[in-house]
């Protein structure tokens, strides 16, 4: 239970209002407290100084005797003094605490505004005040004001009781609200739970809300696009299997075919140099599948070395084409090169030299008797490019997206007659772009095609991995 995502923000949310909450109810609380109690004081001060000056009018016995009279009838306390604080006249029965307000005053210090001298109402039983009474500039008297705390007591006491409910109805609405809210927050990361969930059991098709523009809806997008990817990478990976499994099927059955028939008595000498022949072929075959199959698992896994330095890109096309040029010839095919010697590339010649004889024994392949097949070579300050033209029988516009992908074969009924496993492009793909480069194709059927590899300067001596 503690463990729900909900819970744990709801808990630290409510932590966290709960201590704000309690922060600013207290300084509220005290401040109107304060501001009442204040208003409570300076009341009484006023009523004193009223008195005063009704008295500084009228200094007699009369007129005390009223003041004293209208105070008896009220909730205050008035105690009139001489100049020297001899008691004249009260209004109710002297307690021992108004004895000691008097007491303690100082009765040559005289404040004519008044001024409030007990005001410890958590304290005492009374606050006091007092208001001197002057005529004609001679002191003559004061007028002391006694209120009871007990009324000052009790309506602290209903503000307090007032704020505790507030504080508690405050408190049961912020629960219910960060309830509903941390409800709110966690239920897309629940549904995302659940599809996360859903794609560890295998189900690799699931729908998330991407229609939020907050990081939820980012992270929804990127589950439903993993899904989506991941349903594609399975597919893709049946596949590949199901290719790989019939692309090492096919010389196998021709291998374990032949060497029975070879191995029957009455195969004759030439029947069985024939077939050891075929044997040779499918085997050739079988081993250069599985070294292409072994190449994409090193690059796979990044164990795939790129020791780039600076090369002619002239030396690699000679080096190249001194490999292939038996091959061309033989098809009387036409292989040229256009290349600056100028012209250097940061690269990795060993694997370059792989990827340009996969290009070139492509378009050798596809490529009829009597045509030209074009190695170029150029650059900039940026980039270096090197273009592999062929005027061959080109690839249909539909199969050229997928042309890079490992065994794909535009025409997969006539694989056998070429000799290709559909691995060759893959791995220079995988070679260009581990050289932070990138390789292009642009085809025409009946007129050829062109392949384009892009590479940017850089640095000798460095080395690197496939990422």
């Amino acid at each position: 239970m503690l463990n729900r995502l909900a819970l744990k923000i709801g808990l630290l949310f409510l932590g966290f209002i709960i201590l704000i909450e309690s922060v600013l109810f207290l300084t509220l609380y005290i401040t109107f407290v304060n501001e009442r109690v204040d208003e409570v004081m300076t009341n009484l001060l006023a009523r004193g100084n009223t008195h005063s000056e009704v008295l500084a009018g009228s200094f007699e016995p009369a007129t005390l005797e009223h003041v004293a009279l209208m105070e008896s009838a009220s909730d205050f306390i008035v105690i009139i003094t001489d100049a020297a604080g001899n008691e004249l006249i009260h209004s109710d029965s002297i307690e021992p605490e108004m004895n000691a307000v008097l007491e303690h005053t100082d009765f040559d210090e005289i404040v004519h505004e008044g001024e409030i001298v007990e005001e410890r109402w958590n304290e005492k039983e009374f606050i006091a005040t007092d208001s001197p009474v002057t005529i004609d500039g001679e002191h003559r008297g004061h007028v002391f004001m006694f209120a009871g705390t007990n009324q000052i007591q009790q309506m602290v006491s209903h503000l307090r009781n007032q704020f505790l409910a507030a504080g508690l109805m405050a408190l049961g609405l912020t629960i219910i609200t960060i309830f509903l809210l941390s409800r709110f927050i966690t239920l897309p990361l629940i549904r995302m739970k659940k599809a996360t969930e859903q794609l560890k059991s295998g189900n690799n098709k699931v729908k998330l809300n991407i229609e939020r523009n907050d990081e939820l809806g980012e992270l929804a997008f990127a589950i439903t696009t993993l899904s989506s990817d991941l349903d594609r990478l399975r597919n893709e990976r049946n596949e590949f299997l199901a290719d790989i499994a019939h692309e090492l099927r096919t010389p196998l059955t021709y291998i374990k075919g032949y060497a029975d028939i070879a191995s029957r008595p009455t195969a004759s000498d030439e029947e069985k140099a024939q077939y050891i022949t075929i044997i040779r072929e499918e085997t050739a075959h079988l081993t250069e599948l599985i070294r292409q199959l072994f190449e994409l698992a090193q690059l796979d896994h990044n164990q795939f070395e790129i020791q780039k330095e600076e090369f002619s890109l002239n030396v690699l096309f000679q080096s190249v084409v001194a490999l292939v040029r038996p091959a061309f010839d033989e098809k009387k095919i036409e292989l040229s090169i256009r290349c600056d010697p100028a012209i250097i590339a940061f690269i990795d010649p060993e694997r370059f030299q792989q990827v340009l004889l996969n290009i070139l024994d492509n378009a050798r392949k596809h490529s009829p008797e009597g045509t030209r097949v074009t190695l170029a070579g150029g650059g900039d300050e940026q980039r270096t490019w090197i273009r592999v033209s062929d005027e061959g029988e080109g690839i249909p516009e539909k199969d050229i997206p997928f042309i890079f992908e490992r065994l794909y074969r535009v025409d997969k009924s006539r694989s056998r007659q070429f000799g290709g496993s559909g691995l060759g492009l893959a791995i220079a793909k995988e070679i260009v772009e581990s050289h932070d480069g990138q390789i292009t194709l642009e085809s025409e059927q009946g007129q050829g095609t062109t392949v384009r590899i892009e590479l940017k300067r850089g640095e000798s001596d460095e080395e690197s991995s496939v990422d």
